[in-house]
């Protein structure tokens, strides 16, 4: 994408991509666990709704089965592999900076004055 577009573009894309996807790693993960403390909270007992203690089996118990399958993956599987798409993003664009420094087509179409251009 850096060749034809340039390191003025990838500069920017990058920082956006990487607050987003750490935000979204963070949520996920956070958001996953959650879920499953809910459902071993009411399957602890300690769970009450007007004094009534809510346990396995009840309405609550099965909502909080649905939330945690849902959770399950976000926690163990989408926050994780949002930090390897951080790191392998940043890598990449360390490694062929100067690459897209020197064969950015669009940039060199746009303004031919930029250094690389020719």
């Amino acid at each position: 994408m850096g060749v034809i577009i340039g390191p003025v573009i990838i500069a920017g894309l990058l920082p956006g991509a990487l607050i987003s996807g750490v935000a979204m790693a963070t949520a996920s993960a956070n958001s996953g666990g959650a879920w499953d403390n809910a459902k071993k909270f009411i399957e602890s007992g300690q769970y009450k709704v007007n004094g009534v203690v809510k346990k396995k089996g009840s309405d609550e118990h099965k909502a909080a089965v649905i939330g945690d399958t849902i959770g399950d993956p976000l926690k163990d599987t989408s926050g994780p592999s949002l930090n390897i798409l951080v790191k392998l993003m940043a890598i990449l664009s360390l490694v062929f900076a100067a690459t897209y420094d020197q064969t950015a087509w669009l940039q060199c179409y746009l303004d031919s004055t930029i250094n690389g251009c020719s």
